[in-house]
């Protein structure tokens, strides 16, 4: 199984490891609940090496970042990222992307881990000869900032914090960094790329100045109260982004995979929806479980508990159409328990 660059610094700090996409990675360190609200109210940091990442560089480039992928990268200026989405055929999400634009024709896409091999596959398959194309998560370290005061920690680590989806090239001890106004826990921070070996002392400067180390289960919370989706879960080959309520992220003026079956779907209407909802106590929606909506019915694919409300949350499908003022029920535990439908995020911004 792949370990990340910092496994070893994770160890000496007491994290506590899971299998996350074929990779172990530190799941809590103090705890879920803890480390979540550290980042709600403080700085959090998590390594997010087994995220994929590539360059694409070079005559073409531009061109095939647009056609395997549905925003469209021409809207943002070099300096800049974006989310996207790569799609098959029937317009459902073979994987949700973020592109760092860091040139004309010089490009990081940047997909799940899990997805790392196939998508890469995707852009290699289709490249022009005189474009490059070629893997970085082996030879890179990257990290994500999270919370209230990832800015102050991010500036004094490396003397610059970009604005959100803003991109900033420089150097970290002699060596390159790409720091991103990016991140999935819907707090200001930044993703930070540099060489594998120096991520081990990135991260020690980042603890230094201020910042908590984090696992991917408080990262998970975090997501989820902002109603992110997480590929696999809320987003897979056979959901569209209309079904999953992400229209934003379809530009439709160009031309892209699964553009033609995204047209008919508009047009033709949906046969299913993505809702929010909340239930009372801690009756926790989990993936898997059935929902009821009046006629409408579906299934939940992210539940948690929020530790910032205190209850729990979730993202369902269901048939449409959804009347909000219709009661909801979900089947917790072979009991149908009362639930309403939320507006996302389910916190404040």
């Amino acid at each position: 199984m792949a370990e990340s660059p910092l496994h070893d610094l994770h160890a000496e700090l007491g994290a506590r490891f899971t299998d996350f996409g074929g990779w172990t990675m530190p799941v809590q360190y103090e705890g879920v609940i803890a480390e979540h609200h550290t980042v709600r109210d403080g700085a959090g940091v998590f390594d997010v090496s087994h995220l994929g990442r590539f360059l694409v560089q070079g005559p073409g480039a531009t061109e095939l970042v647009r056609s395997q992928l549905c925003n469209d990268i021409l809207k943002v200026d070099p300096g800049r990222a974006q989310y996207s989405m790569a799609l098959n055929d029937r317009g459902g999400v073979v994987d949700d992307v973020i592109v760092w634009r860091l040139g004309d024709d010089r490009y990081w896409v940047m997909p799940n881990g899990t997805n790392f091999d196939d998508i890469l596959g995707r852009f290699t398959d289709d490249a022009p000869s005189e474009a490059v194309v070629r893997p970085l998560r082996a030879e890179t370290a990257l990290l994500a900032v999270q919370g209230p005061s990832a800015a102050s920690v991010v500036e004094t680590v490396l003397g610059t914090m970009p604005g959100r989806f803003r991109i900033v090239e420089g150097r970290y001890h002699e060596d390159w960094s790409i720091v991103a106004g990016t991140g999935y826990t819907g707090e200001r921070g930044a993703e930070i790329a540099v060489p594998a070996d120096r991520g081990a002392q990135l991260m020690k400067d980042l603890i230094h100045a201020g910042a908590v180390p984090c696992g991917l289960g408080a990262r998970d919370t975090l997501r989820l109260e902002m109603g992110y989706p997480l590929w696999g879960q809320d987003l897979d080959e056979q959901t569209t982004p209309l079904e999953a309520g992400l229209g934003w992220v379809i530009a439709w003026d160009h031309d892209f995979i699964g553009r033609g079956a995204l047209l008919e779907q508009r047009d033709s209407g949906l046969e299913r929806t993505q809702i929010a909802i909340s239930t009372l106590g801690r009756a926790i929606p989990r993936q898997g479980y059935a929902v009821r909506c009046g006629a409408s019915i579906g299934t939940v694919t992210s539940g948690n508990f929020s530790p910032t409300r205190g209850h729990g949350i979730a993202l369902a499908y269901v048939s449409p159409p959804v009347d909000r003022d219709t009661p909801v029920e979900v089947e917790i535990r072979g009991s149908w328990q009362p639930a309403q439908i939320e507006e996302l995020p389910f916190i404040p911004r």
